[in-house]
């Protein structure tokens, strides 16, 4: 099992390797590479083909202001494609997030809050846990451990507040 994740500028680093991290935490292999829509679409095409060929689940794709990375991602395979819309103009990730959702009929990219690699991760995690009882179980854990760390919080909260 394997996901694709890329971004169109070493700028965008921080943010998406917040999807590597998840990843890795669930033991999901992945390949991350810098590749421009616009500037290299033939390495583009080349990584996703690849990785398609290769068993990839999904691809997880960041981009910022036009956004048509993500795009031109879902022209090149039938798999998922995530789109993360990045913070990378004066409209703070705005423009990004309305060229990521709206993708023309047929060609659906799923769309992420604006910096929101990590739940782009988790969505191709979702992904993979449809088909592997494994991964499924392991994300439930990782949900239920979520819950208890709020609920652990909160007592901790009410305590302070009895004291």
């Amino acid at each position: 099992m394997k996901v694709g994740i890329v971004m169109g500028s070493d700028s965008d680093l921080a943010v998406m390797k917040k999807a590597a991290d998840v990843l890795k935490e669930f033991g999901i292999d992945f390949e991350m590479v810098i590749a421009s829509a616009h500037r290299t679409p033939e390495v583009v095409k080349s990584f996703v083909t690849r990785l398609e060929a290769e068993g990839a689940i999904a691809f997880i794709a960041g981009a910022g202001a036009a956004a048509h990375l993500p795009g031109v991602i879902a022209s090149f395979t039938v798999l998922p494609v995530i789109g993360v819309p990045l913070n990378a103009t004066a409209l703070k990730g705005i423009d990004a997030l309305l060229a990521i959702v709206q993708m023309p009929s047929g060609m659906p990219v799923a769309t992420m809050a604006v910096d929101g690699a990590k739940n782009a991760a988790l969505f191709a995690v979702q992904i993979g846990a449809a088909q592997n009882k494994e991964l499924q179980a392991q994300y439930k854990k990782y949900r239920e451990d979520m819950a208890n760390a709020v609920i652990a919080k909160n007592e901790k909260l009410q305590q302070e507040l009895k004291g």
